[in-house]
This record gives structure tokens, C-alpha cells and sequence, in this order.
């Protein structure tokens, strides 16, 4: 079963709850989630509400927000989910520019992917980037990643990346 709830040293990591929607308009409007994950057109609260609500009842689609331990400020998201177009599920991660380069999204990624190690169903993890995205090809390698090829699941080309 999948822990609602991870803690490392500087951070609380809890699902997704319908009361992160303001936080998730923000961060889903960010310019890096727009250029490397995509616009998700949520841009009042009806939609970040709505958005939320899709997040939280697919199955298969896990977001813990990351928030800092010492403050309770959630300074991103961490995601595990089950793509069509791959055979493992997929980890992902993003922040809010403020908190970008201090090490949160290493480490809210190991404590998943040190969460669903001990599954035998997540033996294999798999996460998927845009060939450009370097910062986060650098933290998949970090993490252990490992380049495993290209695929071109709709218009754009990613590459995967796998434990």
C-alpha cells in the first residue's frame, strides 16, 4: 500500500488534498511546469479545485505534496503514477522557483522511490523528460536513474529514464 505520508530530514511529504488546490494553481502555472510538463489551463480556483479533484480520484495517480518540515510551506510536488505508454510507473517532481536548486526535489524523490522499493510491483521505476530539461536529467541520474531510451508517445519526443 502506498504511505500517504513520507518524512525525510527537511521535508513532510503528504497526498495531494483538496485544500492544496490554491497551491497547485501556483505551481502548475509556473513557467518551468509550463515549459517541461505543459499548461494545464488552471487558472482560477474552480479549475485548480476541478484539477485537484481529477488528481485525487485516478487511480493509479499518486501526487505527494513536499512541504518544508520547520515551516509547513509546500514548496512542490512529488508524482508516481501508471502512464499508458509505459510499462512501470513513472516518478516526477516539480517546484516552485523559490525552492529550486536546494536540493527539495532530490530529496522528496528518494524518499519515494525509498517508499516503493520495498514493493515488488515498483521493483522497476521509470521517469520520463524532454531531451532539454537538463536539470532534471541531472537529478535522474543523482537519483539513479539511468537513460534507457526514446519514445514519441504523442507529438513530442521523451526520454526514459529507468531504476
Amino acid at each position: 500500500m502506498i504511505q500517504t505520508s513520507i518524512t525525510t530530514d527537511r521535508l513532510q511529504l503528504e497526498l495531494l488534498h483538496p485544500n492544496d488546490h490554491e497551491f497547485m494553481r501556483v505551481l502548475v502555472n509556473t513557467a518551468g511546469w509550463i515549459e517541461f510538463i505543459g499548461d494545464r489551463n488552471v487558472h482560477t480556483q474552480e479549475d485548480a479545485m476541478a484539477y485537484v479533484d481529477r488528481i485525487i480520484n485516478t487511480p493509479n495517480l499518486y501526487y505527494w505534496v513536499a512541504r518544508l518540515k520547520a515551516a509547513n510551506t509546500p514548496v512542490g510536488v512529488i508524482s508516481f503514477l501508471k502512464r499508458d505508454y509505459l510499462e512501470h510507473f513513472d516518478i516526477g517532481f516539480a517546484l516552485l522557483p523559490d525552492f529550486q536548486g536546494s536540493g527539495y526535489a532530490y530529496e522528496g524523490a528518494k524518499g519515494v522511490l525509498d517508499m516503493v522499493k520495498a514493493y515488488p510491483e515498483y521493483q522497476t521505476v521509470l521517469a520520463t523528460t524532454i531531451p532539454h530539461n537538463v536539470h532534471s536529467i541531472s537529478l535522474l541520474t543523482r537519483l539513479g536513474l539511468r537513460f534507457e531510451g526514446e519514445i514519441k508517445p504523442g507529438e513530442e519526443t521523451l526520454h526514459v529514464y529507468s531504476t
